[in-house]
């Protein structure tokens, strides 16, 4: 574990949400943090609301995982559309020119992600409940900066990071403790789906073609990322 002046261990954090008994949200990447953040609450009896926020709709080995983990943890998984999902589409990203206008037409939102926290309490019948995430301040500097700043509550937005103070070890060892597997996704690009960039649709187009074309049914330019990188060698 880290320690960073002035911030609660993470052990005192769940702690204290299991003293409380209510239900907690957890934005469930898929990741291995956010599954982290699940197991370390699960191990200390909080019930773990999870959710998932996906970029692209309908991708089978997104699916294919979310179907997994609710049978590993026996809970349903909700979904709901990603805030990037709305800003790729607002932004023209790979879009090609006919689109633009049916997308200005539609006057898509950009919801903040503290709007969409009060949108899943009140989706779920859960005022007030604690929304945490799998945010380590292990995992870069500027991680660790802001967790230095805000620290891993803010309770103004009801958000908590349940294993900020974790390193990468601790985060194996409750993956291997609990024998819990790590998306495919980890074997195709050693994370779990973030982006609509080379470094996720080259592997996905290799191992997965028919998400692909589905990535391509709403971002049909995206295929120049793989145009240009080729160009690029």
């Amino acid at each position: 574990m880290i320690t960073i002046e002035g911030q609660p261990p993470s052990e005192q954090l769940l702690t204290e949400l299991a003293a409380e008994g209510n239900p907690v949200l957890l934005g469930f990447s898929r990741g291995k943090d956010s599954l982290a953040a699940w197991l370390a609450m699960r191990e200390h009896g909080i019930p773990v609301v999870p959710y998932h926020l996906y970029s692209i709709p309908g991708l089978k080995f997104v699916d294919d995982s979310i179907a997994f983990y609710e049978d590993f943890f026996q809970t349903r998984i909700r979904q709901y559309p990603h805030p990037a999902l709305y800003r790729w589409l607002i932004e023209y990203v790979f879009t090609p020119p006919e689109r633009c206008a049916i997308i200005d037409a539609a006057e898509l939102p950009e919801p903040p992600f503290e709007d969409l926290a009060e949108y899943l309490r009140e989706d779920l019948g859960l005022p007030n409940a604690w929304n945490a995430d799998g945010v380590r301040a292990a995992d870069s500097p500027m991680r660790r900066m802001a967790m230095s700043v805000h620290g891993p509550v803010r309770e103004n937005l009801r958000k908590i990071s349940v294993v900020w103070d974790w390193r990468i070890a601790d985060v194996r060892a409750a993956l291997k403790r609990h024998a819990c597997p790590l998306p495919v996704e980890y074997e195709w690009f050693g994370r779990s789906f973030d982006g609509i960039d080379w470094r996720f649709l080259a592997p996905i187009k290799q191992h997965a073609p028919d998400d692909y074309a589905r990535i391509l049914d709403w971002f049909p330019l995206a295929e120049l990322e793989i145009l240009r990188r080729d160009l690029t060698r």
